[in-house]
């Protein structure tokens, strides 16, 4: 049986990791989200250092065998330098609540009157993680200024 790459004119994507998510992923990393790689991750490769060929669009991929990530970049230390996490919903909700994203603050992505596309929802929460890194980093530059 052949592996076939993922064709985004017939496939439905089993996640939403578009440019926007990727980007905001990035974001969330320089703000300093901790990542403990792990199987069952979700990571973008935005330079293009692995050399295999994601069967996710956008360079995309999903950690099945950590060694062989490792091994590719160069050890684990490497995997956090070179990838970009990308946080799953689930992920995605349980930084919110160990980072102090409140749960209205949650709620309030669903009441708004605006319809929500397709992977919003996602943005939507990194958007509320990234402020509350921010928020973090703020404190502490204050606090040692």
């Amino acid at each position: 049986m052949h592996s076939h790459p993922f064709d985004e004119k017939k496939d439905y994507a089993p996640t939403p990791f578009d440019r926007r998510h990727c980007e905001m992923a990035a974001r969330l990393k320089q703000a300093g989200l901790r990542w403990f790689v792990h199987v069952g991750c979700f990571a973008w490769d935005p330079q293009g250092y692995l050399a295999d060929f994601s069967l996710l669009p956008n360079r995309v991929y999903f950690i099945i065998n950590l060694s062989i990530f490792a091994r590719a970049l160069g050890g684990i230390e490497n995997i956090h330098r070179r990838l970009v996490w990308l946080p799953t919903w689930h992920q995605a909700r349980l930084l919110c609540r160990e980072y102090g994203v409140s749960d209205e603050a949650v709620a309030a992505i669903w009441s708004s009157s605006w319809p929500m596309g397709p992977g919003d929802e996602l943005i939507a929460l990194y958007e509320l993680l990234l402020a509350k890194l921010q928020e973090r980093t703020h404190v502490k530059s204050e606090a040692s200024g």
